[in-house]
């Protein structure tokens, strides 16, 4: 059901403007008194319009201490409300009207508020989140290191780094920049927990970069800039529309957290060469997804602040990606990237 129930207390003085204010956004709304000469106004608000009710209901009331609004998602409402453009609500006068396309790919997403509470956890630093990371990894590196796909395909499901990954995207594009550096911080913690805790891992374990799990991350290919790509634009897609963070793991994961745990695993053994190639598919990677999930929110309609900033870090990153790639392509044409190559540097460092 794309719709949410928005309770809103405002001061028998506002219940005008506030009802004013209500019947821009939603079609049904009904009134209540509660203690305290307030009012309780209970709205049925479809999921398209609720950024704009919180918006507007935060400029007006934000600062009055007897104002709060609470967004609660709703399974089913008896009659439903209809989803289409005869039945949409009249355009805000100060707000541009969305375009026929951003309509109908901003009607399923929850709004910012809500964006922010499911990611709000995510980005605290905390020994459950560290443990959890670590045990990803070790997951994956194992996995990797005995073949076993199932195995990896668990660490991606855990998805650890999936939050602070959405947080960077979700900050650099309404332009929040503690957003933005809380996700950074939060996600640089769980790299370095990841790699010391794989390279820990590798002193009492054999490793055989021969094996195609461990290989395929030591070997940068412009597809891998096309898989992160999908995977970031996949990613914002599902958090947007709500959908719990461990299953949208699966589309994010697969492009972090194996070339982090393959990377402790090769310079736990000294193969400084392939350790290095698989932390530069995963840097590849976490650009793409930063990338592509920016514009994913900003094609969905999540509106930015800062027009400026989104842009520009956009930009940068899309500079970043763009030397990534002429990177990968000068390797890959001075054979570089071949397997043959990566065997022969294998053998070089010892033989392993």
């Amino acid at each position: 059901m794309s719709a949410r129930l928005v309770d809103i207390i405002v001061t028998d003085a506002d219940v005008a403007e506030a009802r004013a204010l209500i019947a821009r956004h939603c079609r049904r709304f009904w009134q209540e008194a509660v203690p305290g000469g307030r009012e309780k106004f209970s709205c049925i608000v479809q999921s398209r319009y609720v950024e704009r009710l919180l918006d507007e209901l935060d400029t007006r009331f934000g600062a009055m201490a007897d104002f709060s609004a609470t967004v609660l998602e709703l399974e089913a409402v008896l009659p439903p409300l209809e989803e289409n453009f005869e039945t949409a609500m009249p355009d805000v006068a100060d707000l541009a009207p969305p375009t026929r396309l951003e309509a109908f790919f901003s009607r399923d997403r929850i709004s910012t508020d809500e964006l922010y509470d499911d990611i709000e956890e995510s980005l605290v630093i905390r020994p459950s989140f560290l443990l959890t990371v670590v045990l990803s990894a070790i997951i994956a590196a194992l996995g990797m290191r005995s073949g076993q796909t199932a195995v990896v395909i668990g660490a991606m499901v855990i998805a650890p780094l999936l939050g602070p990954t959405m947080g960077m995207a979700l900050g650099a594009t309404v332009g929040n920049r503690q957003l933005l550096w809380r996700a950074f911080e939060t996600l640089a913690a769980g790299t370095v927990a990841a790699l010391l805790a794989t390279i820990a891992v590798g002193y009492f374990i054999s490793v055989d970069p021969a094996v195609p799990e461990l290989h395929n991350r030591a070997i940068v290919q412009p597809a891998d800039i096309a898989l992160a790509l999908a995977c970031g634009a996949a990613g914002v897609l599902a958090f947007s529309r709500g959908s719990s963070l461990a299953l949208v793991g699966v589309m994010i994961a697969v492009a972090l957290v194996p070339p982090l745990a393959a990377a402790g695993l090769f310079f736990s053994k000294g193969y400084g060469v392939l350790g290095l190639n698989a932390l530069f598919l995963f840097a590849t990677n976490l650009v793409c997804v930063n990338l592509s999930g920016i514009a994913m929110f900003l094609f969905q309609g999540l509106p930015p602040k800062n027009w400026r900033m989104t842009w520009g870090i956009m930009a940068i990153w899309a500079v970043i990606l763009l030397l990534f790639f002429g990177f990968m392509v000068g390797r890959l044409a001075f054979g570089v990237g071949s397997m043959e190559l990566v065997d022969g540097l294998v053998a070089l460092l010892g033989g392993r």
